[in-house]
């Protein structure tokens, strides 16, 4: 026997006892799970599960290894509080997960020639996503404010949304957070535009005529640093880049400029006075396709929910848990103040996955058990470029 494969007999031997005594600490925590359920004792108990960790890592004399023995208990006590909770059944009827179920048995197909609403005028970077997402057939229509594409939802006038959430140079898009936690509708779908901003004005501006820039707040955060060096300019936001270029060509304005799309810059018949203006060359925004029903279309395989924590010590590393215990990939974590309640927020992710598994209602089912609130948001294929 080589030195290899008695090192490999030994782990072997010691694999076998860890399993042994893993088992018979099974049957320990089974007898806990029925003493709470007793007594109606939550599954939780942060402080101790704290105290445990910090007596085991002392334990270790190597201080290097004292990290990864307490991921060693962290991924023990979850899982022995997967098993607890699955006994008492601690989070049955939760209102979230139910929700999610009717609305998987409620699901549609997509809608053929859709109508899709984008906030802005034509030649935003929305309206390109949404002619990319669905294609030239759909029939799209920009709207003033984001919340004015959510009610034409609500009232039945559009079949989809094509909505902004992040930006790969300034982050999200915080109004559209917001008002996804407001409005219960689905996301069905996820596109990506390159954005490549474009100085712009009337025909014959020179550079140094300008005096007033206008943009959207996104577009003139991704073009700061370019800003900065034209320090005089006066910067004014508005509701959208294609929108501004059309504010410049409408008012016949010689000191004043848009920070557009070059097909904004097109349409509206402004000339481009430097383009790739972005400091970020590799400047993407990522949309999401929004829908008043769930849909579950081929090849979806990102789910994207919203929830809401309990207000005690330990909550969002318990529900992080859970993603690395099932061999989940977290591919988003976003945080937005709840209104009306002081530091208390409402966390939006994304994570792989596909809700038709039969694995991942176990999966749902452990998030409802360990949040407040919880909300499916749809499942989806990520974007491929």
């Amino acid at each position: 026997m080589t030195e290899l494969e008695q090192c490999r007999a030994e782990i072997d031997a010691i694999d076998g006892e860890l399993v042994r005594l893993f088992l018979q600490r099974v049957q320990v925590t089974d007898r806990v799970a029925r003493y709470k359920q007793e007594r109606g004792l939550p599954v939780l108990d942060a402080e101790r599960e704290r105290q445990v960790i910090a007596a085991k890592t002392a334990l270790a004399g190597d201080p290097a290894l004292r990290a990864d023995v307490a991921a060693l208990y962290e991924s023990i006590m979850g899982l022995s509080r997967r098993r607890q909770r699955r006994l008492v059944r601690e989070g049955d009827g939760d209102p979230g997960l139910t929700h999610c179920l009717a609305a998987m048995r409620d699901a549609r197909a997509p809608v053929s020639r859709p109508r899709v609403v984008y906030q802005g005028e034509p030649g935003a970077y929305s309206e390109e996503a949404a002619a990319g997402f669905f294609g030239p057939d759909a029939d799209t229509a920009g709207l003033p404010w984001f919340e004015d594409v959510f009610q034409a939802l609500d009232a039945g006038r559009a079949d989809y949304a094509m909505l902004p959430v992040e930006n790969s140079s300034t982050g999200s898009i915080r109004q559209v957070y917001d008002l996804m936690a407001q409005y219960r509708y689905y996301v069905v779908g996820e596109w990506q535009v390159k954005v490549d901003h474009c100085l712009t004005a009337l025909p014959g501006v020179a550079l140094d005529e300008i005096q007033t820039v206008y943009s959207h707040e996104q577009g003139l955060m991704q073009c700061e640093a370019f800003l900065d060096g034209h320090r005089d300019w006066r910067r004014v936001p508005t509701l959208d880049t294609a929108g501004s270029a059309r504010q410049v060509a409408l008012s016949g304005d010689r000191t004043a400029a848009a920070i557009c799309s070059r097909r904004a810059a097109e349409l509206y018949g402004l000339h481009i006075l430097q383009a790739g203006i972005n400091h970020n060359s590799w400047n993407h925004t990522r949309f999401v396709a929004v829908s008043p029903r769930m849909e579950l279309r081929e090849g979806r395989n990102k789910i994207s929910a919203l929830f809401r924590l309990p207000h005690q010590s330990g909550s969002l590393h318990e529900i992080l848990t859970v993603f690395a215990v099932h061999g989940l990939n977290l591919v988003k974590l976003e945080s937005r103040p709840i209104p009306g309640r002081s530091w208390e927020y409402l966390f939006f992710l994304e994570f792989t996955g596909d809700l038709a598994d039969p694995a991942m209602e176990g999966v749902l089912h452990e998030l409802s058990q360990l949040s407040a609130e919880l909300r499916i948001l749809g499942n989806f294929k990520g974007y491929e470029p």
